[in-house]
């Protein structure tokens, strides 16, 4: 069974594909690997964001009845995140 094109696959086969390019382009393995796992997880954040983004778009178009809820979700997770950054 084939596992190409699978959704699970596709940040590691990007991130093959990256550390390859880099390889070619003259960098040392390590230093590829760093880069590209760096590029890989800044997409991966600018997507969350973007997800996020839209659906309060959405909820704030089409459920503006609980869209100040959302907000107010977000923003607690935010906070928790914050506070346990803060802590170690």
């Amino acid at each position: 069974m084939s596992t190409e094109g699978n959704p699970a696959n596709v940040p590691q086969e990007a991130l093959t594909a990256l550390v390859n390019t880099f390889v070619q382009k003259g960098h040392p393995r390590q230093y590829a690997e760093a880069m590209a796992t760096s590029i890989i997880f800044q997409t991966d954040l600018d997507l969350r964001n973007a997800q996020i983004a839209n659906l309060l778009g959405w909820l704030k178009q089409d459920h503006n009845d609980i869209y100040p809820l959302a907000l107010d979700v977000v923003g607690k997770t935010s906070a928790e995140f914050e506070r346990r950054v803060r802590q170690g």
